[in-house]
């Protein structure tokens, strides 16, 4: 986990959100997929900062990462 990013069971029931905040990672990760700007993301959310959105990618990034993936073998 990075120092922008936190996990705590007592804050939008354990999901990652920005340090210090309820906003969700999930949340603007969905906004950037759906086109939102960086420059919208700060408008909307004034206490973000771009770092904060850099760091939310980067955790997102390094959860895939180490994501293991199972196939099944063709019958």
């Amino acid at each position: 986990m990075n120092e922008r990013v936190e996990i705590n069971p007592d804050v939008m029931q354990g999901k990652p959100v920005v340090r210090g905040s309820r906003i969700p990672v999930e949340l603007l990760i969905r906004k950037l997929a759906e086109g939102a700007s960086l420059e919208e993301l700060l408008d909307a959310y004034p206490k973000l900062t771009a770092d904060d959105v850099r760091a939310c990618l980067s955790y997102a990034a390094d959860t895939i990462a180490h994501e293991s993936i199972l196939t099944l073998a063709n019958r």
